[in-house]
């Protein structure tokens, strides 16, 4: 059975019934069976709303995009465009 990842929906109810119920991973799995989360899911949310007090992902580290700075597209739009007073000097966009 394949499972589904947490809803922003279940991210808030998780934290409520965390933070003000006090509940653990088994109880909420007790409470809502029609959930279907996995346990060692709920564990680790739980431990990161204890660490930090909040349920929501952290970014993640990728690559930063640096190609399409707005000097670069200003760049590459005057490349495009032919020169004035010398037709067909316009380059492909590829």
């Amino acid at each position: 059975m394949k499972t589904r990842p947490l809803t922003s929906d279940d991210r808030v109810l998780i934290r409520a019934l965390r933070v003000e119920k006090g509940w653990g991973a088994l109880r909420m799995m007790k409470e809502f069976p029609s959930r279907q989360w996995k346990r060692s899911t709920l564990h680790d949310l739980i431990k990161r709303i204890d660490e930090i007090g909040s349920a929501d992902r952290k970014r993640g580290p990728g690559r930063h995009r640096s190609v399409r700075t707005p000097d670069n597209i200003a760049v590459i739009d005057e490349l495009i465009c032919s020169q004035e007073g010398q037709p067909g000097s316009s380059k492909s966009t590829k």
